[in-house]
């Protein structure tokens, strides 16, 4: 942004910081969500030992119709490809996991990346006063904790109460 008065940049409002940082939430959760459908493994296993399962299924009672005389051949083929299938299973499910993992970490290597970035710039843009007055709240709080555990367990068992109530 410039200050088209002066020619000058100017720096963003807290409002806008805050939405700029809502977006960036917004968009981190996104991702998160689209690469935790993307590293459920187990599903996807699932869903592929299914149809593979379904493939042996539909392959044994072929044979059996076909050939009773040859039964104990078919029933042997079958046992055979199913154990190389679930091995192709086996080993394309440990791609997969390779890839989640893969995937996750980048992900998470983008979300401290983007908190350090966003820490940064909530510290660059906070005044030294405010700062400096955070910290001694933060200090007190830290030198103080057992009251502060005291009243929040206090303020949790009031709102677990009114929610309560609420229900019935």
């Amino acid at each position: 942004m410039t200050n088209q008065q002066h020619g000058t940049p100017s720096s963003p409002s807290s409002e806008e910081l805050r939405d700029q940082i809502e977006n960036t939430r917004n968009e981190l959760g996104r991702t998160v969500e689209a690469l935790a459908a993307k590293a459920d493994v187990k599903a996807q296993a699932q869903a592929k030992a299914a149809d593979v399962k379904a493939q042996a299924k539909e392959a044994a009672v072929e044979a059996k119709t076909q050939a009773k005389a040859t039964a104990a051949d078919v029933t042997a083929q079958a046992k055979a490809t199913a154990t190389d299938v679930t091995a192709q299973a086996k080993a394309a499910a440990a791609g997969v996991t390779a890839q989640a993992k893969e995937v996750t970490a980048q992900a998470r290597e983008t979300a401290v990346s983007m908190k350090d970035q966003a820490a940064q710039l909530v510290k660059d843009k906070t005044p030294e006063p405010v700062l400096d007055e955070a910290g001694r709240i933060a200090n007190t709080a830290r030198a103080n904790r057992t009251p502060l555990i005291a009243i929040g367990a206090a303020v949790a068992v009031v709102l677990l109460v009114r929610r309560g109530r609420r229900r019935k």
